[in-house]
């Protein structure tokens, strides 16, 4: 079983890349497969859940080379799938899981879609509740609200759906359901969620518009979208992690080339700025219909901040990492509105409080978030303590934000079963390693 050990005492300094982007990968993967004709994804996440999003579309008939740093796939257009021969594997990808559970749910062929004993604890009533308003067939554990999910394709009609949560597996699950629905879909939610999904169909020219906040898309459109290349943008929430670490760490000054930085998504940037974090944003451009940029970030003294409901949908994949910044922060954190956070891949409340709690940080668990008494003192970052018996939980995040806060401890940190961060990062700790100084 893999695991990590982290030596403290070096700073970070280097410029670097991280992976392509998880979320925008999943969606490309989707869309292009859906195009006409051949599409060339470079720079994509190579992690274990987009590359179960890819085995998924291999298994419905479309495909799809693997290469080091591209994927060809040739697309067979909106009523190109056909039906796997098999159950679908999306091992620990909730994305995946939801994603294809709307996607599938307006086609004319029966699929199931399992995963890892980690999604199938996670709730997919939420998705599955508005599909079946929307006339979808679909079955699973507890009436449909854990996987596996058998999925009945069939002719869907669309809905005006008023999410209680903002949440962007929703969002995207409804809109590709919509695709394939008879009349229009209409989308609202509390907060914008990411909004990769709206970005690359307006890319592809798919009839998807903004009324009064509410999203709205024509089903079944006359016209379909060819294929392209698409050049996926660095992966912010991979970033966050050397955000904090070169944040936290004294004498650290890294470089992280070729992020997306979606407004949706950084809310990070905005925590640890307030914070005091010293982090440059530089070389601004677009690419694949998303606002990239490099990174520069120098260690600074960071103090405790509250962090309210409306930015946990910015913030939410960050989480792990930002309580890491909040414990060694001077002064008090403040978390809450972030309930959404104890159905990830772990508990990540409960989880980063035990974790962290072993490092010797003082935190307080609340239903929707935590309190957190920072260890700095007179504008200086404090230092954790080591552990030998770090867990992951079988989290990848988790797992690389006690990777982060293990540099800033007073002895070595051992992280038990970190297998889980092929799932977003394959080279994560090679990456660190290289940044460590001597």
């Amino acid at each position: 079983m893999a695991s990590l050990t982290i030596t403290p005492g070096r700073a970070l300094a280097g410029t670097m890349m991280v992976p392509g982007d998880k979320s925008v990968t999943h969606r490309a993967i989707i869309l292009t497969s859906l195009a006409e004709g051949e599409s060339r994804l470079s720079s994509y996440c190579r992690g274990e859940d987009c590359l179960n999003t890819m085995r998924a579309f291999q298994a419905l008939g479309i495909p799809i080379e693997e290469q080091p740093d591209v994927l060809r796939v040739q697309g067979k257009g909106m009523w190109g799938l056909r039906e796997a021969d098999a159950p679908i594997d999306c091992g620990n990808s909730g994305t995946g899981t939801r994603l294809l559970t709307g996607l599938l749910a307006g086609q004319d062929f029966f699929t199931i879609l399992t995963g890892d004993e980690s999604i199938r604890r996670r709730p997919m009533g939420r998705v599955v509740k508005p599909l079946r308003e929307m006339g979808a067939v679909i079955a699973g554990r507890k009436g449909g609200e854990l996987a596996p999910l058998a999925i009945t394709g069939t002719r869907l009609h669309g809905i005006d759906y008023s999410s209680p949560v903002a949440s962007a597996q929703i969002k995207s699950a409804l809109l590709f359901a919509g695709l394939f629905a008879e009349g229009t879909m209409r989308f609202c939610e509390p907060r914008l969620s990411r909004d990769h999904t709206e970005r690359m169909f307006q890319s592809f020219g798919i009839p998807l518009r903004q009324e009064a906040g509410t999203l709205v898309l024509e089903g079944r459109p006359s016209a379909g979208w060819t294929g392209r290349a698409i050049v996926i943008p660095g992966d912010f929430s991979a970033a966050a992690f050397f955000l904090v670490g070169a944040s936290i760490i004294p004498g650290s000054d890294v470089t992280i080339q070729n992020v997306g930085i979606n407004p949706t998504r950084t809310g990070l940037i905005d925590v640890l700025t307030a914070m005091g974090a010293d982090i440059d944003v530089l070389n601004r451009r677009d690419q694949a219909g998303e606002p990239v940029a490099d990174l520069r970030v120098r260690s600074a003294a960071l103090k405790g901040v509250s962090i309210g409901p409306e930015l946990i949908p910015q913030t939410i994949d960050e989480f792990p990492i930002l309580c890491v910044a909040a414990a060694v922060a001077e002064g008090q954190t403040t978390i809450s509105g972030a309930e959404e956070l104890r159905v990830k891949e772990s508990d990540r409340i409960a989880t980063m409080s035990a974790e962290l709690k072993a490092m010797g940080a003082q935190i307080s668990e609340r239903p929707d978030g935590m309190v957190i008494q920072g260890l700095g003192q007179a504008g200086k970052n404090g230092r954790l303590i080591g552990t030998l018996k770090g867990q992951s939980h079988g989290d990848h995040r988790v797992a690389m934000s006690l990777a982060i806060g293990g540099l800033t401890a007073q002895s070595p940190t051992f992280v038990a079963d970190t297998g889980c961060v092929d799932t977003s990062f394959p080279n994560f700790e090679r990456t660190l390693t290289g940044l460590l100084t001597a």
